[in-house]
Protein backbone atom coordinates (compact mmCIF):
# COMPACT_ATOMS: atom_id res chain seq x y z
CA UNK A 1 0.00 0.00 0.00
CA UNK A 2 2.84 2.40 0.85
CA UNK A 3 4.55 1.73 -2.50
CA UNK A 4 1.23 2.15 -4.32
CA UNK A 5 0.52 5.48 -2.62
CA UNK A 6 4.06 6.75 -3.33
CA UNK A 7 3.85 5.67 -6.96
CA UNK A 8 0.48 7.34 -7.52
CA UNK A 9 1.31 10.57 -5.66
CA UNK A 10 2.89 12.25 -8.69
CA UNK A 11 -0.26 11.70 -10.79
CA UNK A 12 -2.58 12.82 -7.99
CA UNK A 13 -0.30 15.80 -7.41
CA UNK A 14 -0.61 16.96 -11.02
CA UNK A 15 -4.38 16.43 -11.13
CA UNK A 16 -4.85 18.44 -7.91
CA UNK A 17 -1.97 20.92 -8.50
CA UNK A 18 -0.50 19.85 -5.17
CA UNK A 19 3.18 20.78 -4.95
CA UNK A 20 3.60 18.52 -1.90
CA UNK A 21 2.29 15.40 -3.66
CA UNK A 22 4.28 16.21 -6.80
CA UNK A 23 7.46 16.57 -4.75
CA UNK A 24 6.82 13.27 -2.92
CA UNK A 25 6.16 11.56 -6.25
CA UNK A 26 9.34 12.94 -7.82
CA UNK A 27 11.42 11.94 -4.78
CA UNK A 28 10.02 8.42 -5.05
CA UNK A 29 10.73 8.37 -8.79
CA UNK A 30 14.34 9.45 -8.11
CA UNK A 31 14.84 6.80 -5.43
CA UNK A 32 13.41 4.14 -7.75
CA UNK A 33 15.72 5.24 -10.55
CA UNK A 34 18.85 5.14 -8.41
CA UNK A 35 17.60 1.87 -6.94
CA UNK A 36 18.10 0.25 -10.33
CA UNK A 37 21.82 0.76 -9.69
CA UNK A 38 22.04 0.50 -5.89
CA UNK A 39 19.96 -2.63 -5.28
CA UNK A 40 21.79 -4.96 -7.71
CA UNK A 41 25.04 -3.86 -6.05
CA UNK A 42 23.52 -4.57 -2.61
CA UNK A 43 22.39 -8.04 -3.73
CA UNK A 44 25.84 -8.79 -5.13
CA UNK A 45 27.47 -7.73 -1.85
CA UNK A 46 24.99 -9.87 0.09
CA UNK A 47 25.97 -12.99 -1.85
CA UNK A 48 29.64 -12.16 -1.42
CA UNK A 49 29.51 -11.60 2.35
CA UNK A 50 26.40 -13.64 3.21
CA UNK A 51 24.55 -12.76 6.39
CA UNK A 52 27.59 -11.27 8.08
CA UNK A 53 27.27 -8.07 6.07
CA UNK A 54 23.52 -7.76 5.59
CA UNK A 55 23.06 -5.12 8.29
CA UNK A 56 25.96 -3.02 6.98
CA UNK A 57 24.72 -3.35 3.40
CA UNK A 58 21.20 -2.32 4.40
CA UNK A 59 22.33 0.74 6.32
CA UNK A 60 24.70 1.58 3.45
CA UNK A 61 21.79 1.66 0.97
CA UNK A 62 19.65 3.75 3.35
CA UNK A 63 22.54 6.18 3.94
CA UNK A 64 23.07 6.54 0.18
CA UNK A 65 19.38 7.31 -0.34
CA UNK A 66 19.43 9.92 2.44
CA UNK A 67 22.57 11.45 0.93
CA UNK A 68 20.97 11.62 -2.56
CA UNK A 69 17.85 13.36 -1.25
CA UNK A 70 19.59 15.76 1.14
CA UNK A 71 22.45 16.83 -1.14
CA UNK A 72 20.17 16.89 -4.19
CA UNK A 73 17.64 19.10 -2.42
CA UNK A 74 20.34 21.47 -1.17
CA UNK A 75 21.91 21.83 -4.63
CA UNK A 76 18.49 22.50 -6.19
CA UNK A 77 17.42 25.24 -3.79
CA UNK A 78 20.77 26.93 -3.05
CA UNK A 79 21.79 28.87 -6.17
CA UNK A 80 25.39 29.88 -6.73
CA UNK A 81 27.02 32.53 -8.89
CA UNK A 82 29.20 31.44 -11.84
CA UNK A 83 31.51 33.99 -13.45
CA UNK A 84 32.91 34.15 -17.00
CA UNK A 85 35.18 36.63 -18.75
CA UNK A 86 34.45 37.23 -22.45
CA UNK A 87 36.19 39.50 -24.96
CA UNK A 88 34.32 40.77 -28.03
CA UNK A 89 36.65 42.15 -30.69
CA UNK A 90 34.43 45.06 -31.65
CA UNK A 91 34.33 48.67 -30.59
CA UNK A 92 31.73 49.92 -28.15
CA UNK A 93 30.82 53.11 -26.31
CA UNK A 94 31.63 51.22 -23.12
CA UNK A 95 34.75 49.26 -22.15
CA UNK A 96 32.84 46.64 -20.16
CA UNK A 97 29.37 45.16 -19.95
CA UNK A 98 28.22 43.17 -16.93
CA UNK A 99 25.51 40.66 -17.82
CA UNK A 100 23.57 38.54 -15.36
CA UNK A 101 22.09 35.54 -17.16
CA UNK A 102 19.77 32.88 -15.75
CA UNK A 103 17.80 30.26 -17.64
CA UNK A 104 15.22 27.56 -16.96
CA UNK A 105 13.21 29.01 -14.08
CA UNK A 106 10.35 26.52 -14.63
CA UNK A 107 8.07 28.60 -12.43
CA UNK A 108 5.03 26.58 -11.43
CA UNK A 109 3.69 24.45 -8.61
CA UNK A 110 7.11 23.39 -7.29
CA UNK A 111 9.46 26.25 -8.20
CA UNK A 112 7.67 29.28 -6.83
CA UNK A 113 7.88 32.55 -4.98
CA UNK A 114 10.62 31.69 -2.51
CA UNK A 115 13.08 30.58 -5.19
CA UNK A 116 12.18 33.56 -7.36
CA UNK A 117 12.90 35.89 -4.44
CA UNK A 118 16.40 34.41 -4.27
CA UNK A 119 16.89 35.41 -7.90
CA UNK A 120 15.68 38.96 -7.28
CA UNK A 121 18.10 39.17 -4.34
CA UNK A 122 21.02 37.90 -6.47
CA UNK A 123 20.26 40.51 -9.13
CA UNK A 124 20.29 43.25 -6.51
CA UNK A 125 23.48 41.86 -4.95
CA UNK A 126 25.47 41.57 -8.20
CA UNK A 127 24.25 44.89 -9.71
CA UNK A 128 24.52 43.90 -13.41
CA UNK A 129 24.14 46.32 -16.30
CA UNK A 130 21.56 44.05 -17.93
CA UNK A 131 19.63 40.88 -17.03
CA UNK A 132 19.05 38.20 -19.69
CA UNK A 133 16.79 35.14 -19.37
CA UNK A 134 17.04 32.69 -22.31
CA UNK A 135 13.88 30.66 -21.93
CA UNK A 136 11.76 28.25 -19.87
CA UNK A 137 10.30 30.95 -17.68
CA UNK A 138 7.22 28.82 -16.95
CA UNK A 139 6.84 25.09 -16.33
CA UNK A 140 4.28 24.30 -19.08
CA UNK A 141 1.24 26.17 -17.70
CA UNK A 142 0.94 29.75 -16.50
CA UNK A 143 -1.89 29.19 -13.97
CA UNK A 144 0.38 28.59 -10.91
CA UNK A 145 2.38 31.73 -11.82
CA UNK A 146 -0.83 33.76 -11.83
CA UNK A 147 -2.42 32.11 -8.79
CA UNK A 148 0.66 32.71 -6.64
CA UNK A 149 1.08 36.27 -7.96
CA UNK A 150 4.74 35.68 -8.88
CA UNK A 151 4.59 38.67 -11.21
CA UNK A 152 4.88 40.89 -8.13
CA UNK A 153 8.36 39.49 -7.53
CA UNK A 154 9.23 39.83 -11.23
CA UNK A 155 8.73 43.59 -10.97
CA UNK A 156 11.59 43.68 -8.42
CA UNK A 157 14.07 42.41 -11.02
CA UNK A 158 15.68 45.53 -12.44
CA UNK A 159 18.87 46.58 -14.24
CA UNK A 160 20.03 49.90 -15.79
CA UNK A 161 19.86 48.56 -19.38
CA UNK A 162 16.74 46.48 -18.78
CA UNK A 163 15.59 42.89 -18.31
CA UNK A 164 15.10 40.77 -21.44
CA UNK A 165 13.95 37.21 -22.05
CA UNK A 166 13.12 34.71 -24.76
CA UNK A 167 10.81 31.70 -24.73
CA UNK A 168 11.94 28.11 -24.15
CA UNK A 169 10.32 24.83 -25.11
CA UNK A 170 8.32 24.57 -21.85
CA UNK A 171 6.87 28.02 -22.47
CA UNK A 172 5.14 26.53 -25.52
CA UNK A 173 3.94 23.18 -24.15
CA UNK A 174 0.87 24.56 -22.39
CA UNK A 175 -0.06 26.78 -25.37
CA UNK A 176 0.35 29.74 -23.04
CA UNK A 177 3.24 31.39 -24.88
CA UNK A 178 1.28 34.54 -25.84
CA UNK A 179 -0.05 34.88 -22.29
CA UNK A 180 3.46 34.40 -20.89
CA UNK A 181 4.80 37.21 -23.08
CA UNK A 182 1.91 39.45 -22.00
CA UNK A 183 2.44 38.73 -18.28
CA UNK A 184 6.21 39.17 -18.39
CA UNK A 185 6.00 42.49 -20.21
CA UNK A 186 3.33 43.63 -17.78
CA UNK A 187 5.92 43.18 -15.03
CA UNK A 188 8.83 44.89 -16.76
CA UNK A 189 10.50 42.00 -18.61
CA UNK A 190 10.69 42.48 -22.37
CA UNK A 191 10.34 39.17 -24.21
CA UNK A 192 12.04 39.10 -27.61
CA UNK A 193 10.13 36.76 -29.93
CA UNK A 194 12.26 36.55 -33.08
CA UNK A 195 13.05 40.20 -32.50
CA UNK A 196 16.07 42.47 -32.34
CA UNK A 197 16.54 45.51 -30.16
CA UNK A 198 19.45 47.94 -29.99
CA UNK A 199 20.64 48.81 -26.50
CA UNK A 200 21.63 52.50 -26.17
CA UNK A 201 22.69 52.63 -29.83
CA UNK A 202 25.66 50.52 -28.73
CA UNK A 203 25.01 46.80 -29.22
CA UNK A 204 22.30 44.54 -30.60
CA UNK A 205 20.31 42.09 -28.52
CA UNK A 206 18.72 39.32 -30.59
CA UNK A 207 16.03 37.06 -29.14
CA UNK A 208 15.11 33.85 -30.97
CA UNK A 209 11.95 31.84 -30.56
CA UNK A 210 12.63 28.34 -29.31
CA UNK A 211 13.41 25.46 -31.65
CA UNK A 212 9.96 24.11 -30.70
CA UNK A 213 8.47 26.83 -32.93
CA UNK A 214 8.50 25.44 -36.48
CA UNK A 215 8.05 28.96 -37.86
CA UNK A 216 10.90 30.61 -36.03
CA UNK A 217 13.20 32.85 -38.07
CA UNK A 218 16.70 31.79 -39.04
CA UNK A 219 19.71 33.59 -37.61
CA UNK A 220 20.67 35.20 -40.94
CA UNK A 221 17.09 36.39 -41.39
CA UNK A 222 17.14 38.13 -38.01
CA UNK A 223 20.48 39.89 -38.46
CA UNK A 224 20.40 40.60 -42.21
CA UNK A 225 19.87 44.36 -41.82
CA UNK A 226 22.02 44.95 -38.74
CA UNK A 227 25.33 46.77 -38.55
CA UNK A 228 27.76 43.91 -38.05
CA UNK A 229 30.40 46.32 -36.81
CA UNK A 230 28.41 46.52 -33.58
CA UNK A 231 28.45 43.69 -31.00
CA UNK A 232 25.77 41.03 -31.60
CA UNK A 233 24.44 39.25 -28.49
CA UNK A 234 21.86 36.50 -28.97
CA UNK A 235 19.49 34.63 -26.67
CA UNK A 236 18.63 31.14 -27.96
CA UNK A 237 17.19 28.70 -25.43
CA UNK A 238 18.55 25.47 -26.93
CA UNK A 239 22.26 25.45 -27.86
CA UNK A 240 21.63 23.70 -31.17
CA UNK A 241 22.93 26.05 -33.87
CA UNK A 242 26.38 27.16 -32.77
CA UNK A 243 27.94 26.69 -36.22
CA UNK A 244 25.24 28.86 -37.81
CA UNK A 245 25.72 31.51 -35.12
CA UNK A 246 29.49 31.49 -35.65
CA UNK A 247 29.19 31.82 -39.44
CA UNK A 248 26.64 34.60 -39.07
CA UNK A 249 28.99 36.72 -36.96
CA UNK A 250 27.25 36.41 -33.59
CA UNK A 251 29.66 37.46 -30.85
CA UNK A 252 27.94 36.02 -27.79
CA UNK A 253 25.14 33.44 -27.63
CA UNK A 254 23.44 32.59 -24.33
CA UNK A 255 21.47 29.39 -23.79
CA UNK A 256 20.10 26.98 -21.21
CA UNK A 257 17.82 23.97 -21.73
CA UNK A 258 20.33 21.21 -20.91
CA UNK A 259 20.19 21.62 -17.09
CA UNK A 260 23.57 19.88 -17.44
CA UNK A 261 21.59 16.68 -17.02
CA UNK A 262 20.27 17.90 -13.62
CA UNK A 263 20.73 14.45 -12.04
CA UNK A 264 23.94 12.46 -12.46
CA UNK A 265 24.62 10.66 -14.79
CA UNK A 266 22.39 12.88 -16.95
CA UNK A 267 25.35 15.19 -17.55
CA UNK A 268 27.09 12.39 -19.46
CA UNK A 269 24.11 12.24 -21.83
CA UNK A 270 23.86 16.01 -22.38
CA UNK A 271 27.61 16.08 -23.06
CA UNK A 272 27.03 13.60 -25.88
CA UNK A 273 23.99 15.42 -27.29
CA UNK A 274 25.31 18.99 -27.38
CA UNK A 275 28.55 20.51 -28.57
CA UNK A 276 28.33 22.81 -25.58
CA UNK A 277 26.06 21.44 -22.86
CA UNK A 278 27.48 23.64 -20.10
CA UNK A 279 29.84 26.55 -19.52
CA UNK A 280 31.86 28.63 -21.97
CA UNK A 281 32.87 27.43 -25.43
CA UNK A 282 34.73 29.63 -27.91
CA UNK A 283 34.40 28.97 -31.65
CA UNK A 284 36.49 31.48 -33.58
CA UNK A 285 34.86 34.84 -32.68
CA UNK A 286 31.73 33.23 -31.19
CA UNK A 287 31.41 32.84 -27.44
CA UNK A 288 28.76 30.30 -26.38
CA UNK A 289 27.68 30.17 -22.73
CA UNK A 290 25.20 27.54 -21.52
CA UNK A 291 23.74 27.60 -18.00
CA UNK A 292 22.58 24.60 -15.98
CA UNK A 293 19.54 26.67 -15.01
CA UNK A 294 18.11 28.43 -12.00
CA UNK A 295 15.10 26.18 -11.39
CA UNK A 296 14.43 22.48 -11.89
CA UNK A 297 12.30 20.35 -14.16
CA UNK A 298 10.66 17.28 -12.65
CA UNK A 299 12.37 16.29 -9.39
CA UNK A 300 13.37 19.31 -7.29
CA UNK A 301 16.82 17.76 -6.99
CA UNK A 302 20.26 18.32 -8.50
CA UNK A 303 23.18 15.93 -8.40
CA UNK A 304 26.35 16.74 -10.30
CA UNK A 305 24.89 20.19 -11.07
CA UNK A 306 23.81 23.23 -9.10
CA UNK A 307 21.12 25.88 -9.39
CA UNK A 308 22.94 28.96 -10.65
CA UNK A 309 23.03 32.46 -12.03
CA UNK A 310 25.75 33.37 -14.52
CA UNK A 311 27.62 36.67 -14.37
CA UNK A 312 29.40 37.50 -17.64
CA UNK A 313 31.95 40.30 -17.71
CA UNK A 314 32.25 41.37 -21.35
CA UNK A 315 35.21 43.42 -22.53
CA UNK A 316 35.16 45.20 -25.89
CA UNK A 317 38.18 45.87 -28.10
Amino acid sequence: MVILVLSLSIFVGYSTSSAVLQTIGYYWLTLTGYGLVLLPIAILLFFLFKKKGIRIIGFGVIFTYVLILSVGTYYAWSPVERNYEVTINKSSERDNLKILMASDFHLGSIVGENHLKKFAHLVEETSPDIVLIPGDLIDDHIEPFLQKNMGKIMTEIKAPLGVYATLGNHDYYGNDDEKIVEEMEKHGIEVLTDEVTMIENDFYLIGRNDDTDDDRAGINELIAHLEHSKPLIMLDHQPNELDEAMKSGIDLILSGHTHRGQLFPGNLLTNLLYENDYGLLKKEELNSIVSSGFGTWGPPLRLGTRSEVVVINVKFK
